[in-house]
């Protein structure tokens, strides 16, 4: 076995590099033609989802396929090589395979213990068989990773420690407040009609909102998924096409949105004016992600006009004769540090200013030296100690204002993004995506279960190197047998040869005698070597089982070329 893995994922790279990477569907499938077309692979399979990029492979030699294999991952991600290599992991053998039986089980996925990475394994290996790239070993593979990931989940109370994204974002989106609570008699959009899009839909309706739109560019698949929706749910759900979703977000309370798009699908301009069309007003930005703060009203609901804030330093003021904008903290002159390199006239200038009054420039420059000097030690007196020279004005305490409730909350669970990340800088806007979802989930709490899957997933891994090794002598072992089986026919026409009146009873037995003795003597021998075969390091035993009965090579291979066929021209279970 020569399982090479080489990907990117939300544990190795920022979200900004994963959306850039992103691999469309036709991008999958050129990659894993092109994997199986290089020298060093033979099999390969590509698994891709929101926060993962990887791709797998048999490979027979190690660095030139992990060059090849990051090379080919660099020329269909548009990434490049050497932006990308930073992000790599690389995993070989029986790391491979601990790798995406833990992936399979839910460990590595940004919400641990989520389930829905199995249904896109079962896609992936789908996908490999379809493209007869997936030969026995990924065949085997993928399948015992489904296995091992239900076992997990059956055996073990992974679910408790997370859930799938959908319901992770929808728990961001709530801020604290139960989903179903939230989200009741809501109106929700959902842009997409894929698996994740669907899964999104139907949560939705379990949490309890009022009606699902469903838009999707093919407009067949969206009456599909509403229809299912109203039938299995009894929520009102019905199709629209993408170019209702314009008109639809004004209805909506809450938009998911799960596309293969390669650009946005909503742009902030466009949800900026969905809020303004739901509430009458401009949805503004806020100025770097916090929200202005929201009008007061009267008891009869009129707006109170606001009184603005004091400038936070006096070098905005009007006629302030400096420009201290570069000045950094809550006044625009702080202590002596403000002042180094200030001449005399300048300073003056200001502490006149700030007094109330005016200074004429050119008068002040007329000053003697004397007169400066006594100027600058006056003013370093003052700002030692107060702290800083003496303001017409300082700025009143702003208290910080508390976001108000959104209107329109979106959640984003497509990579490349879906939605303009600048709308999360709306007013009246929340937006989740896969970027704000990594941040959550990095402290949320694991589960007691998750040791007990871990150990799952070391057992299975043991259990799936022992067959792989005791497989790989399975072509030496038919070779043996084929041989011996060849050796008896020799016999058994030689003895015909000499006893040409012998009877077809009396043939028949002999030939069954000598069957036996020979199966006999080859079964403790195969039994054993397929054990020991098993052991790590047993690939050696095949070696001194052909030499023995100098066993042909090109058997051998033959059988094990077979075998691979098989495997690669078998379809989707």
């Amino acid at each position: 076995m020569s399982l090479l893995v080489v990907g990117l994922s939300h544990r190795s790279a920022p979200v900004s590099v994963l959306e850039r990477a992103a691999l469309s569907a036709d991008a999958q499938v050129k990659l894993v033609q092109d994997t199986v077309a290089a020298e060093p692979a033979t099999e390969a399979a590509v698994l891709a989802t929101c926060n993962r990029i990887e791709l797998y492979a048999d490979v027979d030699k190690f660095h030139a396929g992990v060059a090849e294999l990051s090379t080919l991952l660099a020329q269909h991600s548009g990434v490049g090589l050497d932006e990308l290599t930073p992000y790599l992991y690389v995993h070989y053998e029986d790391r491979a395979v601990h790798h995406l039986f833990s992936v399979a089980c839910g460990l590595d996925s940004m919400v641990v213990g989520e389930g829905q990475i199995l249904g896109q394994i079962k896609d992936s290996l789908a996908k490999a068989q379809d493209l007869h790239s997936a030969g026995r070993l990924l065949n085997d593979l993928f399948q015992q990773a489904l296995r091992v990931g239900k076992r997990a989940h059956s055996e073990t109370g992974i679910d408790r420690a997370g859930q799938s994204l959908v319901t992770f974002g929808l728990e961001q989106l709530a801020e604290g407040t139960d989903v179903t609570v939230w989200a009741r008699g809501k109106k929700a959009l959902v842009i997409g009609a894929g698996s994740m899009s669907s899964l999104a839909a139907a949560t939705l309706a379990r949490a309890g909102v009022g009606e699902i739109v469903v838009a999707n560019r093919t407009q067949e698949r969206a009456e599909r998924l509403a229809e299912i929706l109203t039938d299995g749910t009894h929520v009102p759900a019905r199709a629209v096409p993408m170019d209702a979703v314009p008109a639809e977000l004004t209805r909506a309370d809450v938009v998911v949105s799960c596309t293969g798009a390669t650009g946005l699908v909503l742009t902030a301009e466009e949800v900026a004016g969905a809020v303004e069309g739901r509430t009458g007003r401009p949805a503004a930005f806020d100025g770097g992600g916090r929200t202005a703060p929201a009008p007061r009203t009267e008891a009869d609901g009129t707006d109170v006009p606001r009184t603005p804030l004091p400038p936070s330093g006096v070098g905005t003021d009007e006629e302030c004769p400096l420009d201290l904008a570069a000045v950094q903290g809550g006044f625009s002159v702080h202590g002596e540090a403000a002042v180094a390199g200030m001449d005399a006239a300048t300073l003056e200038q200001h502490a006149a200013w700030a007094a109330g009054g005016a200074v004429d420039r050119r008068e002040a420059s007329r000053r003697s030296p004397e007169t400066d000097a006594e100027l600058i030690t006056a003013l370093a007196a003052t700002a030692a100690t107060v702290g800083r020279i003496p303001e017409r004005r300082r700025p009143e305490p702003v208290a910080e204002t508390p976001r108000r409730a959104p209107v329109l909350a979106l959640l984003d669970l497509a990579m490349p993004r879906d939605i303009d990340a600048a709308a999360h800088r709306l007013t009246g806007v929340r937006l989740v995506d896969i970027e704000s979802l990594a941040e959550a989930s990095a402290d949320a709490p694991m589960a007691a279960d998750v040791d007990q899957v871990r150990r799952i997933v070391a057992d299975e891994v043991t259990a799936f190197g022992a067959a792989q090794r005791a497989a790989h002598i399975t072509p030496t072992v038919v070779a043996l047998r084929t041989m011996a089986a060849d050796v008896v026919a020799g016999e058994i026409a030689r003895l015909e040869g000499r006893l040409p009146g012998l009877d077809d009873k009396h043939r028949s037995e002999i030939t069954q005698t000598v069957r036996r003795v020979v199966d006999k003597l080859l079964h403790a021998p195969t039994v054993r070597v397929k054990q020991l075969a098993a052991e790590p390091g047993g690939a050696g035993y095949a070696d001194a089982l052909r030499t023995l009965f100098d066993l042909d090579q090109e058997t051998v291979a033959s059988v094990s070329r077979a075998g691979e066929s098989t495997e690669k021209n078998r379809g989707p279970r």
